[in-house]
């Protein structure tokens, strides 16, 4: 049970001014949806569905001087397998190693430790994950997808009414 308790607790990095937290009450619901609302990955998700996602993984928040700028969450079941979704950092804080930073406090989670399989999907940013070890599908031919990119523009909700 401590185990469990101490794994649950909020985990908080620091690097000279910044901050990546998984404190969800510091997180910017506004900062998030704005950003994701505009990525090509969710354009036009609902801000209800934003939030629901963040209440529903694990959150990491990128901080300076009390000022949300970057973003990423980690869906899991904390045995075997996390999906790690939704990751940027804002255009005015690029080029200073934020996303390596964030995906390596990511990485060291102690909640995400002795994981089977990790996955994620970019478009863009194979030269950052690659360097934490992740891969083009060893086996495409094994895996499945339901993909429905058009979903929130076909219902305005994101449901599948």
């Amino acid at each position: 049970m401590s185990q469990a308790k101490r794994s649950d607790a909020i985990q908080e990095y620091r690097r000279d001014e910044f901050v990546i937290s998984t404190d969800r009450a510091r997180l910017d619901l506004d900062v998030v949806h704005g950003f994701l609302t505009e990525s090509y990955w969710a354009k036009g998700i609902p801000r209800e569905l934003v939030a629901r996602s963040i209440e529903n993984s694990l959150c990491f928040g990128v901080y300076s001087e009390g000022r949300q700028f970057g973003f990423a969450q980690v869906i899991s079941d904390y045995a075997t397998y996390a999906y790690i979704g939704d990751v940027f950092v804002l255009e005015s804080h690029r080029g200073r190693g934020l996303g390596k930073w964030l995906m390596d406090c990511i990485m060291q989670h102690p909640r995400l430790q002795g994981l089977r399989r990790w996955s994620l999907v970019t478009n863009d940013a194979h030269g950052l994950y690659a360097q934490f070890g992740f891969t083009a599908l060893k086996s495409p031919e094994k895996h499945m997808e339901l993909h429905q990119p058009q979903v929130y523009e076909r219902t305005g909700h994101g449901d599948r009414r």
